[in-house]
């Protein structure tokens, strides 16, 4: 039977006994592809990513080695792909092409730079993202208020830092209305801000911030473009990484109306290297993605996670993900060995197949696959060879990247930093004119050490001249001497009334 990348709603994934397809409609359920190094997952992933903008769904992909970029490549006519096409059934709709691509990259190298302002990031993720306790939180939300009421932005981390320092200096002017500022808990923030800077924070804040409208274009020709972020760099920051995912999936959450099912998603992630997102992640930060990933689905948007392992994604996560792609793994330690029986229990049954053995014998290109079908429920799973991709397979050139990027539909939108007047600059600038206006109100030195002795000197409490250092230290002897003769008269009158000292 001839088979096309695209038809009757349905992405063509490859072929077992039968063709096995991933459903549109049930695109939005979330999905797992998961495999050991080497045996297949990237080409997989970039058939799925082509499959979806063919139907004119826009894709975001998390890149981590670059191997991607050839979606923006037409794809080359080698031997094994066109062999591997014949053996799936694909018909002369089948062709190398292109795909509708833009680059980004937090750190603005690999790509168009994305931003955030603190502001649109919020005090709740931020808390969760800085590992904070409950009363560096409550500190923290202290700030973020105290900006709201005086109308101050936040829009970078100098801003943040800058602000948690002006509400630790008034926390006795501000205790009354906003609650204790803890000076240990400033010292705890500020200090949290200086690791996540550390890893390149500082170049993820700021303006001019993304509009997550160009994550869901649509190219001229009706393909749905695909957005890709080279991740190879932001792999070594992991905290910056679980931050900028979990950051994207809040925004859309959001920001997108209710949709419910929909005939297919309005946009679709990927997230290479998933284990990433949840290796030592707090508690906190493992709810609140478990909590995108269940209620992001009626916005129409599908999350698919790439990791090594099933293992490696938390149940309460993986149990959102209904389609499902397994290549082979290897099994030579118990942890391994639990691993693919792991795998083997998460499909539903096929009794054709000992699935945990073939999880060990699937060849490259070859995967265990089990799409939701017929009312939502999950297909048997089948041994499919994948289908091949249109795009390159492998990575563009630096001279291809860099025509990409110029070409793109944003090109010039957010190469610009923008440093607008924000919270920084508008609390510099109040501290400057609090010490002007101190230093025009006394003397110098001279006064403060000797006093003002005039009488258009500064006043004090009740009209009265304000004192000098000296002239207080003047009076404070004065008195200590009166004292000492008033003791020494009393002893004297006290010895010649009853003969004996006290």
């Amino acid at each position: 039977m001839s088979q096309s990348v695209l038809q009757d709603g349905k992405i063509f994934i490859g072929k077992s006994t039968k063709p096995e397809y991933l459903e549109l409609r049930f695109a939005n359920r979330h999905g797992l592809i998961t495999g050991a190094t080497g045996t297949g997952k990237t080409v997989t992933l970039q058939g799925v990513a082509e499959g979806f903008s063919a139907a004119g769904v826009p894709v975001f992909a998390a890149d981590i080695k670059g191997d991607l970029s050839g979606l923006a490549a037409v794809g080359e006519p080698k031997d094994f792909l066109v062999k591997r096409a014949e053996e799936v059934g694909l018909d002369s709709d089948w062709k190398q092409q292109a795909f509708p691509t833009i680059f980004w990259d937090v750190f603005g190298k690999e790509g168009h730079p994305i931003r955030a302002t603190v502001l649109d990031m919020g005090p709740l993720l931020l808390s969760r993202m800085l590992e904070l306790n409950e009363v560096q939180e409550g500190v923290l939300n202290i700030a973020f208020r105290v900006a709201a009421d005086e109308k101050i932005p936040i829009l970078d981390l100098k801003d943040l830092r800058s602000i948690i320092s002006n509400v630790a200096e008034r926390s006795k002017e501000l205790v009354a209305k906003y609650g204790n500022v803890a000076t240990t808990s400033v010292g705890a923030i500020q200090r949290r801000l200086l690791v996540l800077e550390e890893q390149g924070a500082d170049q993820f804040f700021g303006e001019p911030s993304l509009d997550i409208n160009d994550f869901m274009r649509i190219a001229p020709d009706g393909r749905g473009v695909v957005s890709i972020l080279a991740a190879d760099k932001l792999m070594e920051k992991p905290r910056l990484y679980t931050t900028f995912l979990l950051w994207m999936l809040t925004k859309l959450w959001q920001t997108l109306p209710e949709a419910g099912d929909l005939p297919k998603p309005k946009l679709v992630f990927f997230f290479d290297e998933a284990h990433l997102l949840f290796n030592e992640a707090p508690k906190a930060l493992l709810e609140r993605i478990e909590q995108i990933a269940r209620l992001i689905r009626s916005k129409g948007v599908g999350v698919y996670f790439i990791t090594q392992s099933p293992l490696d994604v938390p149940n309460s996560v993986s149990a959102q993900l209904g389609n499902r792609v397994q290549h082979a793994l290897r099994a030579f330690t118990p942890q391994e060995q639990k691993a693919v029986r792991a795998a083997a229990e998460t499909f539903r049954k096929n009794p054709d197949l000992d699935t945990e053995r073939v999880i060990m014998e699937l060849k490259v290109g070859e995967a265990l696959v089990s799409m939701l079908e017929n009312k939502g429920e999950p297909s048997m799973v089948q041994r499919t060879l994948i289908r091949p991709p249109e795009g390159r397979v492998g990575p563009v050139s630096a001279d291809e990247r860099q025509s990409v990027i110029e070409y793109s539909p944003v090109y010039g939108k957010y190469e610009q930093t923008v440093d607008r007047e924000s919270a920084h600059e508008i609390l510099t600038k109040r501290a400057n004119q609090a010490t002007e206006e101190a230093g025009a109100g006394g003397g110098g030195w001279g006064d403060i050490i000797f006093g003002g002795g005039s009488s258009g000197g500064a006043k004090g409490k009740g009209g009265r001249p304000s004192q000098g250092m000296g002239e207080m230290i003047g009076k404070d002897l004065q008195r200590s001497i009166s004292r000492t003769i008033a003791t020494t008269i009393k002893n004297i009158i006290v010895k010649s009334i009853t003969g004996r000292s006290r």
